[in-house]
Formats: C-alpha cells, structure tokens, sequence
C-alpha cells in the first residue's frame, strides 16, 4: 500500500491547532508559541460510534487530542473549522496488541547444537534472574522512540496506538502504550508499563536451560514460587523477581505458538489462581473445543494463508493432506471462535506482509463468517477492555480523537482508507475521492434522471437506478472539469460543470442541477442480518484419520474367540468377553448379549488385552531439557493428542505407554503415563487417571557427554554420574528437613520467619526418595546398573525399573534381589561402544532369573510391532508363547503399577482389548479391532472407507487448490517429528507452525 505524505488543506489549516499539542511543555521552546485552540467539525459522516452503533449524517467535534461531542444537529459552535465528510465513514482507530514499534530489535540466537560447550549460568551483569530467559524488570517505555516509518505503515491499516512490548524471553517485561502519532517519545506514551508479557520462548537467552517446551513450563512455574517467596525475604536481591512481583497486578499476556500451547497457559493460570490473555496462533480451529472451555480472551493473528501451488503430480505428493485442510480452514479461525462465544481481539500475522494485506484479510475473514461487529469489536473495544483503557475503542465525548476515516463501509472490497487521525491530529493515507459515490438527481428544467454513480479508486461509473430505465449514463474528467452524458435512443444530451466540494456545478449557471440523495437522514443505522456462512468439516483430531465424531462407549460382546487371559486360566477357546461401561464384565463361554449390547463375532481371531509400551516417546511436543537435575520437568506438559502415531500405535495392539523423559540427564523429567485414547478434547484427557507418579534417570554415554569434546557440563565420567545422584537425594533429604523445622514453628514465630524456598526439582527428587515417584533409568552397562542400586540402598528406596538394560543378563541375580524389574529391547545390540556386549538373549534370561521383564519399543515406528518383538524372545531364549506375550501386556503393567487395572483379560479389569486377526505372536498377526476403556478406536472393519474418503477429500482439497484464485507459493509439507532417547528440541523447532505467517 502506498502511504501518501501529501498535506491536506485540512492539515495544513490544523497544523497550528497542534504546534502546541505537540511541544513537550518542559522542553525550550526557540521561537513563539501558536496559543490557538480551534474546534473542528468532521461533518456529514457515517460515525460508527461503537461496534454496535452507527450515526448517520453526523458530525464529529474534535479539540485538541479529544472527542468533544457526537452530534446529529446541524447547529454547531461558533469559531469551529467546518470539514466536510459526506460519504465518508468514521470509524475508532484500531488498537495494535501485539506489536513492538519503536523498541530495539532483540539479539537472535542460533538453535541448541548438541556438542558444544554448554553456558550452564547467566552471563549478564548486574542483580538479575539467574536466568537469562526471565526479563520481567525488562521496560518498553525505557527504551521506546517514535518510530515515524513504522508509524505511518501502521496508520495506513487504520491502526491509531499499539502496544509494544519486547519479544524476547520467557518472562519479558512490561509493555508501553503508545500513540502512532509523528510526535517525540515524551507524547506519543499513553501509558508506561501497561501489560506484563510471557511466552514458552527462552529467545536470546544463552543459557542452555531450558531447551525444551517443558522447560520453559518449569521455568515459569519455578519463577512464580520464586516471586511469592521473594516477596517474603530480604537477604538477597533479584531485580527481576522484584519488578514482577510490582507489576503482578497488571494485564498479563502470554505469546504462545500453537494450541498445543494455548491449552498449557491455562494450566499455568488455574495452578496459580491467575488470568491471562492469550496471543495465540492462527490455529485454534485445529481444537476448538477444548480452547473455548477456557473461556480465556485471546488475542487471535489475522491470516490468509497463500494458496499452496499444485501444478503437477509432484506438488500433490509434496504436501500432506492436514496441510492442504490447514490452508482451507485457517481463513475461518476468527469466524469458528465467534460461533463458539469466545472473547478475542486481532492482530497481526508474524509475516510482514500481513500488514500490507490487513484489511484485505480482515475482509475476507468477513466473506468466512466473521461479523462485522465482532470484527470491529476485535480491533477497538476489546483491545481496550483488555488493556483497562476507557478512552480508546469507541468514538464518545472525552475520548481520545483517534479515528479511521474510510471512503465506505469497513467490510466492503474497494473502500479506502482516506485518513487516520490520532490523537486529533490528521494523516491523510489516501486522497478522498473527488465524487462521492451515491445516487444522484439530475433536473434540467424537463426531466430528472436518476442514476447511481460509483467511485472505485478514481474510476467513475454510471449507472440507472431503475432497471426499467434504457438510458445510457457516462461521466468525463479532465482535472476538475467534466462532462456528463445522458444518452437515451437517439438523443444525446451533455452537461458541463465542474467539480467542487466532492460533487458537480453546473458552468455559467447552465439550467442543471445535479444533486446526491442522502442515504438515511439524521439517525442511528441498524446493521442488516448477515449471510451465513457454512463452515468447512473438521476432524478430531485434526489429521487425515481424525474422526467424524467422537466414538461412544458402547457395551460389546465378543464371541467365541481365542482368548489370551494372561491369567491362571492360561489361553482360552471359543470363549466369550462381555465388556460394559468400560470395563470387562465377564467373559466364559455362551453368554448372551443385553438389549443395546453390540455383538462382534471372534470365530477364528484371537483377543487379548492391550499391549503397553514400557518405554515411549510418542505423542510429545519434545523429549528432553538439559539441565542435569531435570526432574521438575513433566512430559504430561507437553502431550500432544493430536500424533498421528497414536492412530498407528492403536492399529498395532498398543493402548497404554508411560511417555518418558529423554537421556541428556541424569535425573530427567518425570513421565507421563497415558491411554492411547485418539480423539479427546484435552492432552491431559489421555493421562491414565490415579497412575503412580514416575521419573526418567539416565546412565551412560549420554548424560556424560561422550559425543562432546566440547562439553563443561558436570559430570564427564560415569564416576561423577553417581555423585549427581547422591548430591540431588542428600539435597533432597536437607530440603525435606528445612521445610519440617518450618513448619514445626508455631503460628507466631512463622510470621517472623522467611520460608524455605519451594524448588520444585527437589520436591521431585524427594519423591523419589520418599518412594513416591519411581525411577525408569536409562541404562546398559553392568558397573552402573550396580552402582545405582547402591545408591538407592544406601537412600532407603529401590528403582522401579532399568529400561534398555542390555547388560541386565549380566546383573540378573543382583536386580532381583533389588527388586528392580527390567524393559529391553529385544535384539538390538552393537549400535554404540555401551552396546557391544548386547545380547537378544536378555529378555529372556531375566524374565527367567525372576526380574519382571518387559520389551519396550523406544521408537514410534517400533511400538507399531511390538508384538513381534515379543516373539523373538521365543527364538531367542526359548520362553513359551504366554511368557512372551506377557513381556509386552501383563510384565510392562507390574512395572508401572497398573496390574490391578489392565495387562489381562480379567473381569473388573479395564476393557483394553485387542482382537486380531490370527495368533497374536505372528507376523502375520493384525489388529482388526482396538478398545480402550471400551471404545473402539481403532477398527480395521472401516479403515478402507475412511482411506478411500481421506483420499477423495485429498482430492477435493488439491482441485480447490488448483482452482482458486489469488497468491500461490510453492509449498512442501514439513516431515514429521518424530522422537527417541536422544532427541534434543530446541525452540526453533516449535515455535514456527507452518502457516504462521503469509504461507499457512
């Protein structure tokens, strides 16, 4: 959009209204100063006072930098400088929530490389967080400067004032409110620290920690206990803790990157009895229900994705079918929130060309379902609910004058922006146009002609308004001289006049008179019903494999299988399963089937219980954080519901995995145990409810760096590894101690005393020492499975479980005694140096020495199989086929303490069962029904329907494509994330979804 510098004589007539307004009064003045005060009128206008009420024929008075008065009465003042507006439309400025105009640009940081030298502390000078990423004394208002280049690119969307804050950290300070007016810094301020910010990106933050979404979650989690107990000392002092907790009364707003993230900040706010705004992405239509149950206000960014280019075959195999349904559904997020009664405000997309396209995007999201009042809402009351701001927003008497000035109605494809005015001082964007489009009334003394004249960026066209009239209109200019011709049959009539005021005069005092009808007289315009818009389907998931709708927990009887019991009475045949309310009711053999139970047939098929993946990394936002004591981390921060992998899981026997922490540490994150329950609303919905808490240790290569010739971080050698373990559970004792002795002192004497600082890696560590939350440990050599059941020992509590254990063979008889049980993988050996001496006879020989052994899958593509990979245990040690089947159903349940509730086929138990195809331990086996609690979520009955519709709605999407008008770029889909034991995500790997700016 070209943005016009030109002075108007409006402004050139109101120059000397402002010369005092924007002098700052204590500056020295080098010349006189201008006193005058004049009272503009903008008349004749459409004034859109507030979303919900329109003025027509009105006037605006203006004074200064404020609204004096909104008048319908032509009698004005005297002494007031008269602008006529007719045909124009009066809008509030809009408010600009997420921006940073005039501040500094932040550092950048390159993404987290494994094998570097780690920067463990912070490296800023001065009395700050110990954490660079915690910027909360961080002030916009102290750095921010009029930015008149950015300022003008603004106005030019209709944006009036903005809030500016600094993208950079966690914790990121406060904002400042600013006008967008070409004024010093000193005037341009609405409002210094007007909202504190947040976000789960660390930004220019050197230190290493936190490196992963989890991460950040403790950090912030960390820092608001930090902030509490701050306020309650005085032997140190954080200026960030201190800043915070001086701003904690004001808005706050939290960035997040996708909705994933959006769902995570409610969690944080219902934890700590808080309330936040929430700048989201454009993707909350991906989980609309489970983001408006939060009933949070967001701040929502404005995109139209470009249309994805598909000219050839090779275009449509490069992009993925939830990519295509992203570009289709994205321009009706603002519209889905609507129906879904949430509050939110709009803003920008991250592009930058997204503000050159606003009000093109605004009106599209118009054409998707957005209405118009909500849309205005959402760039001017809202904004300023927000903000707790009484005189921005609405066009009343008293409020600041900032005003958007359109040559027609907002929503409508042509209109202009023709000038913004802020803070009463006027910015012309566009020049108004010289004829006001309307309908006309041309007497010549004989005849009147009515006809309609529209101005379309200068370009003029006439046409009869009553469709029964054959006359041919036609308008000429040259300057402001015209020519307009009316040509009925033969006849041909000219008039000549001249332009003046927006409308025609007749030259020499000819016998014409062109006069524009008015729209409406003086009173207020009711907005006319809007069109409905049918909204494109959404699956639920959002993925090729989402569903059509939820399924329902039914009663089912299946008959006459073979059935795996994993319990006394061994493998049965031609036997029933009776499953109610979630649960197995009875199973034996003719039992009869309830008025509403569905009956399934097992002749020839075999059912057992749900296989559970002992050791998994599906279904994750990211894997590990870096810091050596990680255990304040939680996987179930970052579940992601919507992992295609659980669809591929639940297709291979799998309905239950404890989601574990990475290997970068000694002491990881803790786990998170979940059923594999495809389709719910919330991440924390596939938590298994009352599971026991556990947590990921680590031996070996990884948490010492081995790979690293670089690395500073403690420990180096797996001699120091035990050290850390001792350390963190002596801390944890100490810890355990000083919050005893606290809370051991009466009511009186706690008033006068500091409490101990709540850390929530101690509190995990403690757990653990307290055994109640127990250790998955990665691990594989024999010296170090010993080492840290001594270590245990000597703290009292024993590990639950060693996980990988190639070496277990080894230690068999000591792991036993421990009580330890063990979670292997079934043939992998030789692919690292702690590898070497594997053996796929492990398995085996453990479950054979009495440790509780499972087969873990550590890989999406694995636990896919993982009935196979039970059987090798068959070849490879001699185990009979219900010992092998046990190591993937009944053993992985002991090991996380849900033996009670699955892991067989047991009346009472949970109903997650498998139905396959032939015997379970076969490679020829498949999974033909999956069930969780009941549900079926998996049933290949129907799977080559829904792959027959996915690929005729991949079709429809991809001729969409190829039929749509408008910008197409190149598009390739981004290759899943998929993680493992090793996997370190760093946040330029999250923060980016795919369609956050210009391209979806």
């Amino acid at each position: 959009m070209k943005i016009k510098t030109k002075l108007t004589a409006l402004a050139a007539l109101t120059l000397c209204q402002f010369s005092q307004a924007t002098q700052i009064p204590t500056a020295v003045v080098n010349g006189n100063i201008d006193e005058r005060n004049s009272l503009i009128a903008l008349q004749h206008a459409t004034v859109h006072i507030n979303p919900t009420k329109t003025l027509s024929n009105a006037t605006v008075l203006i004074k200064n930098d404020r609204i004096v008065d909104i008048q319908t009465s032509e009698k004005l003042p005297e002494k007031v400088l008269k602008k006529d507006y007719t045909g124009m439309h009066i809008y509030p400025g809009f408010i600009h929530l997420d921006a940073s105009i005039g501040l500094p640009e932040p550092p950048q940081k390159p993404p987290f490389q494994w094998g570097k030298a780690e920067t463990i502390n912070s490296t800023l000078k001065g009395a700050y967080n110990s954490n660079e990423a915690i910027k909360a004394s961080f002030d916009a208002a102290g750095v921010y400067n009029t930015d008149a280049k950015a300022n003008a690119e603004f106005r030019a969307a209709g944006f009036t004032s903005a809030l500016s804050h600094n993208k950079d950290g966690i914790m990121r300070g406060t904002s400042v409110l600013t006008h967008l007016a070409d004024q010093p810094a000193e005037l341009n301020i609405i409002k210094r620290k007007a909202s504190q910010h947040f976000s789960f990106n660390k930004g220019s933050s050197k230190q290493d920690y936190p490196v992963s979404l989890m991460g950040a979650v403790a950090l912030i989690r960390q820092t608001f206990m930090d902030a509490d107990w701050y306020a309650k000392q005085s032997n140190m002092t954080d200026l960030d803790l201190a800043a915070f907790n001086e701003n904690k009364d004001l808005p706050k707003i939290f960035t997040t990157s996708n909705w994933q993230q959006t769902l995570l900040v409610q969690k944080i706010a219902d934890e700590f009895g808080d309330q936040f705004v929430i700048k989201t992405n454009a993707d909350s239509f991906e989980n609309l229900e489970a983001i408006a149950a939060t009933k949070q206000t967001l701040i929502v960014p404005l995109i139209k994705p470009d249309t994805p280019a598909i000219n050839d075959e090779l275009d449509a195999w490069n992009i993925e079918y939830t990519d295509l349904k992203k570009w289709e559904v994205a321009p009706y997020n603002p519209a889905l929130l609507e129906k879904n009664g949430m509050k939110f405000a709009l803003t920008l997309g991250d592009d930058p060309k997204s503000l050159k396209s606003f009000l093109k995007d605004l009106r599209e999201a118009h054409k998707k379902g957005l209405s118009k009042q909500t849309a205005l809402a959402a760039l001017t009351t809202i904004p300023a609910q927000i903000l707790g701001n009484k005189e921005l927003g609405q066009l009343s008497k008293n409020n600041i004058a900032s005003l958007v000035i359109t040559d027609g109605p907002l929503f409508e494809d042509n209109t202009q922006i023709a000038e913004t005015w802020v803070a009463g001082q006027v910015y012309t964007v566009n020049e108004l146009p010289k004829l006001l489009s309307g309908n006309y009334q041309l007497s010549d003394g004989e005849k009147n002609y009515l006809f309609k004249l529209q101005n379309e960026g200068g370009k003029i066209k006439l046409t009869a308004t009553d469709e029964k009239d054959k006359r041919k209109y036609s308008l000429k200019a040259s300057g402001n001289f015209m020519s307009l011709t009316i040509k009925e049959d033969e006849n041909e009539s000219e008039y000549f006049g001249v332009i003046k005021d927006r409308t025609l005069i007749a030259i020499n005092n000819s016998a014409w008179q062109l006069t524009r009808l008015a729209d409406t007289d003086n009173q207020e315009i009711k907005e006319k019903s809007e069109s409905v818009v049918e909204f494109p389907s959404i699956p639920k998931p959002f993925s090729p494999y989402g569903l059509a709708e939820i399924k329902s927990n039914n009663s089912y009887l299946i008959k006459n299988a073979t059935v795996w019991t994993n319990e006394e009475q061994g493998i049965l045949t031609e036997t029933d399963v009776l499953v109610i309310n979630g649960k197995i009711n009875s199973l034996g053999k003719n039992l009869r089937a309830g008025k509403h139970t569905i009956t399934i047939d097992g002749t020839g098929k075999h059912l057992t219980s749900g296989i559970i993946d002992e050791h998994a990394h599906i279904a994750l936002l990211s894997v590990n954080d870096i810091a050596v004591n990680s255990s304040m981390v939680r996987m179930k921060d970052v579940i992601n519901s919507h992992d295609i992998n659980i669809f591929r899981n639940l297709a291979g026997g799998v309905t239950a995995a404890q989601l574990l922490h990475g290997s970068a540490n000694p002491i990881g994150g803790q786990s998170a145990l979940v059923k594999l329950r495809w389709g719910v609303d919330k991440p924390e919905d596939m938590l298994i409810e009352g599971a026991d808490g556990f947590i990921k240790f680590a031996l070996g290569e990884n948490v010492k760096r081995s790979s690293s010739n670089e690395s500073i971080r403690y420990p180096l050698t797996r001699m120091g590894v035990e050290q850390v373990f001792r350390d963190a559970f002596t801390q944890a004792k100490a810890y355990e101690k000083a919050w005893d002795d606290y809370n051991k002192l009466s009511a009186s004497t706690k008033k006068k005393t500091t409490p101990p600082r709540k850390d929530l890696a101690m509190e995990a560590t403690l757990e653990v020492v307290n055994q109640d939350r127990f250790v998955s440990c990665h691990s594989y050599v024999q010296s170090e499975i010993n080492m840290l059941m001594h270590v245990a020992d000597d703290f009292g509590f024993n590990i639950n479980t060693f996980t990988h254990i190639l070496e277990g063979y080894k230690v068999a008889d000591k792991m036993k005694a421990h009580g330890v049980g063990g979670s292997t993988f079934s043939d992998w050996w030789a692919y690292k140096w702690e590898v070497n001496y594997a053996i796929p006879y492990n398995a085996a020989l453990m479950n054979k020495a009495g440790v509780v052994t499972a087969i873990n899958s550590d890989s999406a593509e694995m636990s896919r199989r993982l009935n196979q990979e039970a059987a090798k245990s068959i070849k490879y040690g001699g185990l009979n086929e219900t010992e092998a089947w046990k190591l993937v159903t009944l053993n992985p349940a002991k090991l996380l303490h849900l033996e009670d509730r699955m892991g067989s086929v047991k009346a009472g138990k949970d109903a997650d069962l498998v139905l396959w195809s032939d015997h379970p331990l076969s490679i020829y086996a498949m999974a033909e029904k999956t069930m969780v609690d009941g549900v079926i979520y998996f049933d290949r009955d129907t799977l080559a329907q829904t792959e027959q519709t996915i690929a005729d709605e991949r079709q429809r999407l991809i001729d969409l494509s190829k039929n749509s008008t408008g910008e197409k770029s190149p598009f390739k889909s981004k290759p899943p994330k998929t993680f493992e034991c090793e996997s370190i995500t760093g946040y330029h790997e999250f923060d980016q979804l795919f369609y956050t700016g210009a391209h979806l």
